[in-house]
């Protein structure tokens, strides 16, 4: 299976710059595996295709301030850091750049000193070790110096920092965000719950590894990098009940939908616990707790492409894509949406 069979043309306009003043007013394709069939909708109709008793997975991940600008401290250069997950205390694994002059022993300033850094050791991948110090708090610290990390395919500065944020965000670590909860509004998830839809919250933090574009041309040889997740007993018990009962278990986002299919065993029964997951889901994977997924629209040649394919068929997917783009659908972190039922 090669890379290049995901890849998909995209006009540089159809990449969505802004998100939509009303959340749920995203755009809507309804893929309907069982008979092989597509609609256009809108978010906000999301509910007539779900049925109570039915599991809604959100990931409750919040987005930290990760991406830092400040200079080396002995020529002043310019450098910039993504906090990409913490590895002890005060140590963090990072994106670095300009990476070629920052080695080993560096020194690196950001806010005129609030915030130094030494950059212990460069990981095989590239990614840097770094030492930070600062007095106080360092989330206190990096809420007044850091920037939300927006993907590079994103040119416009974000005007609220909220609206990279899912309305259901709790828990702090991802250098990313999960974007097809970013559909959600409040009210919309109320309406869902008086349906009786039941919502389950996992947890997984975000890294840029899901991200990363895939440089070998034969997908099995691509290597994921790990990424933090947490199944609590709660949410596992619900998930099993709804199972037991004939309920399907929708995956809000291909992060809820990773951390399931890592937290279930070939039965699909969802064992609580936390720790790592590589997981690589493409083509010829079998789904073994989740039936039904949220998704916005992804970059060509992605894991995500590939995850997605995994789960409705390649041509289905590339089908679905080539209809989008005709259409004007929006794509990526601020785009549109597609339902994979």
């Amino acid at each position: 299976m090669n890379t290049s069979d995901f890849y998909y043309d995209l006009p540089k306009e159809l990449i969505a710059q802004d998100p939509l003043e009303d959340r749920s007013s995203s755009r809507l394709l309804v893929l309907d595996r069982s008979s092989d069939t597509l609609l256009h909708r809108h978010f906000r109709d999301i509910g007539e295709y779900l049925s109570p008793g039915d599991v809604l997975v959100i990931n409750n991940t919040k987005v930290i301030p990760a991406r830092l600008l400040g200079e080396r401290e002995d020529t002043h250069g310019h450098v910039e850091v993504l906090l990409l997950r913490r590895l002890e205390a005060d140590v963090w694994e990072c994106l670095v750049k300009p990476g070629k002059k920052c080695r080993p022993g560096s020194r690196l300033s950001f806010g005129g000193g609030i915030l130094t850094a030494e950059i212990l050791s460069v990981e095989e991948d590239g990614n840097r070790k770094i030492r930070f110090f600062y007095d106080g708090v360092f989330e206190e610290v990096l809420d007044r110096l850091g920037e939300m990390p927006l993907p590079p395919y994103i040119t416009h500065k974000l005007k609220d920092r909220n609206r990279y944020q899912t309305v259901y965000a709790k828990y702090d670590g991802s250098a990313a965000a999960p974007t097809a909860g970013l559909h959600f509004t409040e009210e919309l998830l109320s309406s869902l719950r008086e349906k009786g839809v039941r919502i389950a919250e996992v947890t997984l933090h975000v890294g840029l590894g899901t991200f990363r574009p895939v440089k070998v041309a034969d997908v099995t040889q691509h290597h994921m990098h790990s990424e933090f997740y947490l199944v609590d007993e709660e949410t596992a018990e619900l998930i099993n009940s709804a199972r037991e009962a004939g309920h399907r278990i929708v995956a809000v986002g291909t992060t809820s939908c990773r951390t399931l299919e890592t937290a279930a065993d070939e039965s699909g029964r969802i064992h609580a616990g936390s720790g790592w997951t590589d997981i690589f889901i493409y083509p010829g994977y079998t789904f073994k707790a989740v039936d039904a997924l949220i998704t916005n629209f992804h970059l060509p040649e992605s894991t995500l492409m590939m995850l997605v394919s995994a789960l409705a068929g390649r041509e289905r997917i590339m089908d679905a894509y080539k209809e989008a783009v005709e259409k004007k659908y929006r794509f990526f972190s601020f785009g549109d949406a597609m339902l994979i039922l």
